[in-house]
Order: structure tokens, then C-alpha cells, then sequence
């Protein structure tokens, strides 16, 4: 992606701020059939978060680490911090304690909570390799599908749309290369890779901890 692409992260981040369930735009990986050791092993990585990760309910102490506020001055639900160093070793191997991106709420004081954690995987990840970073029948991984962007350095045609709907990214209804190629654009049957979100912070509830969104309200799995 070029400069004019920059709408693209934010059209992304904001797809994910509530409850989310798979469609045209949103792949989720399928549901597995639950046992005593993926709960077990679910658990053990919620403890383990808490343990590693609580130093940063300290926002400043994310910072000092080299976590950096995505979309800073935007007002978001939920507010992801992210260490592009992580990411870059999240392609390899996955580490509890060294998430893409530490997730937080703002209080009604301004002040940042920390309620969870993002971890990435690179979009070629089999389903079993998913599965082996975190169980499948607890967590439902997502990507990004089937977007249509706008031409290069046509920015300004990201405000587009046509009876009614946007033409381009994840609330458009084109979702296949043929109709994005009658509007002009480019056509991505795939953007930044596998995601999920744990929200180890937020509740003791198991809903809430694995919901599919990252909005802490959000409990259930759809």
C-alpha cells in the first residue's frame, strides 16, 4: 500500500470496534470443538497476560517499552498501542508477552485502562498454526477480506458512494475483483493478516475475555 492508502488502517481499525461476525469483508476461522486441555491452555495464557502484561495499566510504561497510539487525537472505543518491533517477530512465533498491540479503554477522567492485548499472525498461518498460538474452540481469529480500494492516488474518492452505501473498504457492498474493477478500483482479497483480540483485563468473564470483538461490552461469540 502507498501514502494515499493511510484510510485503509484507519477503515480497519474501526471495523473492529464492537461485536464482530463474519461476512464479506470479515474472515473468521471456524469453530472447533472445545476440550479440557485447550481450557486449560486458554487459562494458563489469560494468567500468564496478567502476569507479564499489568505493569502496563501504566500507559507510560507501554510508551517506554515502544508502544505507539495508533490514530492519536481520533476518539475510539477501544485504543490500540502498537510495537512494530513485536509485530515484525509476531510473523514467526507467537509470545504471550509480547503482543502487536496492547488494547485500552479512556475513562470518563481521560485516563487510559488497560483492558487486553492483540496478537497478529501472518496471513499464510494455517488454521492449525492458529490453533497452536491459541485454541480455536476459545478464540475465533480474524482477517480482512475482499476489500475494494480506491486507485492509487485518488484519496479523495474515499467518500464515494452509490445508492446509499460506500464504494470503497469494509461497509462497501463490493466484495469480488470484478465489481471492483467496474468502479475503477483495486481489488485486495486480503489486508494485514490474521488477528485476535484477549481481553485479559477487562473481566473474569470467559465471554468477555474471548469475544470475538474488542469492545469490552461486546460478551458472546457470534
Amino acid at each position: 500500500m502507498d501514502s494515499s492508502d493511510a484510510p485503509v488502517a484507519v477503515a480497519a481499525h474501526e471495523a473492529m470496534g464492537g461485536a464482530m461476525a463474519a461476512d464479506s469483508h470479515m474472515r473468521l476461522t471456524p469453530r472447533r470443538r472445545g476440550s479440557a486441555a485447550d481450557s486449560s491452555r486458554a487459562a494458563r495464557l489469560v494468567s500468564e497476560m496478567r502476569r507479564d502484561l499489568g505493569k502496563y495499566r501504566d500507559v507510560r510504561v507501554a510508551e517506554a517499552d515502544g508502544y505507539r497510539q495508533f490514530l492519536p487525537g481520533r476518539k475510539q472505543p477501544v485504543y490500540h498501542f502498537t510495537n512494530w518491533r513485536w509485530a515484525i517477530e509476531a510473523m514467526f512465533h507467537f509470545d504471550a508477552a509480547k503482543p502487536t498491540s496492547l488494547l485500552y479503554r479512556e475513562d470518563a477522567n481521560g485516563h487510559f485502562e488497560l483492558v487486553g492485548a492483540m496478537y497478529t499472525a501472518p496471513a499464510r498461518t494455517t488454521d492449525a498454526d492458529l490453533d497452536a498460538r491459541i485454541p480455536l474452540s476459545v478464540a475465533r481469529w480474524h482477517e480482512h477480506v475482499n476489500w475494494c480500494l480506491p486507485p492509487r492516488g485518488a484519496r479523495q474518492r474515499w467518500g464515494e458512494q452509490r445508492d446509499g452505501h460506500p464504494v470503497f473498504g469494509p461497509a462497501s457492498p463490493i466484495a469480488t475483483r470484478a465489481a471492483c474493477d467496474s468502479v475503477g478500483g483495486r481489488f485486495k482479497p486480503r489486508l494485514l493478516g490474521w488477528m485476535v483480540h484477549v481481553q485479559a483485563f477487562a473481566s473474569d468473564d470467559p465471554a468477555v475475555i474471548w469475544s470475538v470483538g474488542h469492545h469490552p461490552g461486546a460478551a458472546g461469540r457470534p
